[in-house]
């Protein structure tokens, strides 16, 4: 076993001396210093020993015909309940419910880069028409967790593996696509599962590596930090887009416009056909030490 992964190890296995001093979170100072990042840790559950913060800085989401670069930071953070003698870890969500942040990014080509009007009957493409010419074209797509994550530290130190598995559904936001216009669901989520290894996809996709990034300490091992960090996936499946247009005479045309949409975007999207790459920082730090920065 490598020092690194003996680290993560002995991090996975530090247990809070002092977890029944608070009664909640919310009832405690914020952390300081090195710390502050892991202010929405949910050290409120006193099984929570592992707090964990990450910021995408870069990288892409692909789903069909369809490539959204991420220019825009995302935020992804909560706790771990790392079980000492199984060595299983749980994901718990961050103390504010924001685990991760819902940040737009915006869509190369906007409306008309992702709907084609001559598939519109002559009614919606009058509508269209009008609101092209008279409103904005921007759309918009935020990934959003529609489920608990999935962690595992030792296969993202180590590069091998699901090292971070995320259900999302992504949101078209447009004022024609109306609010309710998600690629993914609750019930049929996006499901990714990241790794910093390479991946193994079907045809037409070729493998794609990720990295660990570059590994540093703080306090002891209390802290540790993942720079240039690359999260990657490109064998997962896609569904096709639906309730888009959900506010246009009574949504009459949302069918419509979900088929002219998927036709434009190719979805659903088998795998083998989408790809999505998390580059950034990730910190990971014994809960214990984030309390006694507090």
């Amino acid at each position: 076993m490598s020092h690194k992964t003996m680290r993560w190890a002995a991090l996975m296995l530090a247990v809070p001396l002092a977890a029944l001093a608070l009664a909640s979170s919310a009832l405690a100072a914020a952390p300081t210093g090195e710390f502050a990042n892991f202010a929405q840790c949910p050290l409120g559950n006193a099984a929570v020993n592992q707090c964990l913060y990450g910021v995408t800085t870069s990288g892409e989401f692909t789903v069909g015909k369809t490539t959204v670069p991420i220019v825009h930071p995302i935020t992804f953070q909560g706790g771990i309940i790392a079980n000492e003698l199984t060595g299983a870890e749980t994901f718990v969500e961050a103390a504010n419910g924001v685990t991760l942040s819902h940040t737009p990014q915006p869509v190369p080509g906007g409306l008309l880069g992702i709907m084609s009007p001559s598939f519109f009957p002559e009614p919606l493409k009058k509508i269209f028409n009008e609101f092209i010419e008279n409103g904005p074209t921007g759309v918009n797509a935020t990934t959003e967790l529609v489920g608990l994550p999935k962690i595992n530290r030792p296969n993202l130190i180590e590069g091998k593996g699901a090292a971070l598995t995320l259900p999302i559904r992504v949101h078209l936001e447009n004022a024609l696509l109306g609010p309710k216009c998600y690629i993914g669901s609750a019930s049929h989520p996006i499901t990714i599962p990241f790794t910093t290894g390479t991946t193994n996809p079907p045809a037409p996709n070729k493998p794609i590596t990720g990295s660990p990034g570059e590994y540093e300490e703080r306090d002891g091992g209390e802290l540790v930090i993942l720079r240039k960090n690359s999260l990657v996936e490109n064998a997962f499946a896609a569904p096709g887009a639906e309730g888009c247009g959900s506010q246009i005479l009574f949504g009459i045309f949302t069918g419509v416009i979900d088929g002219a949409i998927n036709s434009k975007l190719g979805l659903p999207s088998a795998a083998g056909h989408n790809t999505a790459i998390l580059k950034g920082t990730l910190e990971n730090a014994t809960a214990e030490a984030v309390k006694k920065s507090e």
